[in-house]
């Protein structure tokens, strides 16, 4: 297979124009460009890139606050995925098997650099408990508005740095990526009741830090 160094992840994503070549590509299912790649085309797989770089960004940065870090990491993710593609099932979901790359790299690089005491898990779970940590909807705040959803997200970000890395991962996976239990569960590669467990006392947690600080 072609080093992965060529890979090139340009995050954010940048509009540009495809070629005939690419929009096909584009159409083809995750699937099918999988089994290119499989074969070796590296080309195939910047299409995957491509495809997903933006949400596993996302999800990296969710994990890390830190723009430099979550980069580095994202970068990481995919030269991971190159590097194990012919590994994976043609039955899995890619995006699935992608962002638990993604989570794995992100829970070892926050354990290496916070290296401080983080919340204990708590097995009992409630799954309906819902805490709201999206920020509001605003169009065209009020400097004041600005002010105060800023303040909110400092205050947020405060409190999921609380969060042990297992904890804030299905907070961020749940709350700002949307995916449900199961695959959550692909992702953290743990048990359905674990995510649910995990997300009960990381809401729980959250909130009574957030209803601290303001």
């Amino acid at each position: 297979m072609e080093q992965a160094e060529k890979i090139s992840v340009n995050i954010p994503a940048r509009a540009s124009s495809q070629s005939a070549d690419e929009s096909t590509r584009t159409e083809l299912s995750d699937r099918d460009v999988v089994g290119r790649c499989q074969h070796g085309d590296l080309a195939a797989y910047e299409t995957l890139v491509n495809r997903y770089r933006q949400r596993v960004y996302n999800l990296v940065y969710g994990m890390l606050r830190n723009e430099a870090d979550a980069t580095d990491v994202c970068q990481e993710t995919f030269v991971r995925g190159w590097q194990a593609i012919r590994n994976f099932k043609s039955n899995a979901s890619f995006y699935t098997w992608l962002y638990r790359i993604a989570t794995n790299l992100c829970i070892d690089f926050v354990r290496k650099r916070d290296r401080r005491p983080t919340t204990p898990f708590e097995e009992a779970f409630e799954p309906e408990t819902d805490v709201d940590v999206h920020e509001p909807p605003s169009n065209n705040p009020s400097p004041t508005v600005e002010v105060e959803r800023k303040e909110l997200r400092a205050q947020i970000d405060a409190a999921l740095a609380e969060l042990s890395p297992d904890h804030r991962v299905v907070i961020q996976l749940r709350e700002f990526d949307g995916l449900d239990y199961a695959a959550i569960a692909k992702v953290a590669g743990c048990s359905l009741g674990t995510v649910m467990s995990r997300l009960h006392y990381a809401r729980k947690h959250m909130q009574k830090l957030l209803k601290e600080q303001l």
